[in-house]
């Protein structure tokens, strides 16, 4: 059988910084992403015009008390895991605190929000499948599904400003106190040093 050669995406430069442009391959310095400011924490914006089907990927950095999504659960798996600081995972209803180096998985339907603990906050990386929840829309780009998952009432969440007061599926509900995402350069510190060599 002979395969054909995955073309290297190409990528594009804004004046906040580089996305994939298409489909295929690519390497991309986190620094040089393109973010966005989402008023609860900066996330790296890495699938541009190049959707990944298949999985979703996300860097974010949140500072103490910052919460990285609302209190949800999903029709996919769900898995993060903590690169530096200190951050609280609500899960179930329980509280458990996480550290660096911490991998919290989350089969389908599990609830849960991550906020930023410490002196520092932390910086998380999320690996999520979208097998259920996401479609291609009629443009051919990526879109959720009305099942998808819902965000949910939780007294631990509520407590930490991740909670929503009725259950609801729609973003825009869960969000509406946040200001909408802001795309921006990376700044300096986000992210832990680089060490050379």
């Amino acid at each position: 059988m002979i395969r054909r050669m995955v073309p290297e995406a190409q990528l594009k430069q804004t004046e906040h910084g580089l996305f994939a442009g298409g489909e295929g391959w690519f390497v991309l310095s986190m620094r040089d992403v393109r973010w966005w400011y989402r008023g609860h924490g900066f996330e790296a914006g890495l699938s541009g015009d190049g959707d990944f089907p298949q999985i979703g990927i996300g860097l974010t950095v949140l500072g103490s008390g910052e919460p990285m999504t609302m209190y949800h659960w999903e029709t996919d798996q769900e898995d993060f895991l903590l690169l530096a600081g200190d951050a609280l995972l609500i899960i179930e209803g329980e509280e458990r605190p996480l550290r660096q180096w911490d991998f919290v998985h989350c089969p389908p339907e599990t609830r849960h929000a991550i906020v930023g603990a410490g002196d520092t906050g932390c910086v998380v990386l999320a690996v999520g499948a979208r097998e259920r929840h996401t479609t291609r829309g009629p443009d051919g780009r990526l879109q959720g599904t009305d099942d998808w998952g819902a965000y949910t009432v939780d007294e631990a969440a509520l407590r930490h400003g991740t909670g929503v007061e009725k259950e609801t599926t729609d973003a825009d509900v869960a969000y509406a106190r946040f200001p909408a995402p802001e795309p921006m350069r990376y700044r300096d510190g986000w992210l832990p040093a680089h060490r050379d060599g």
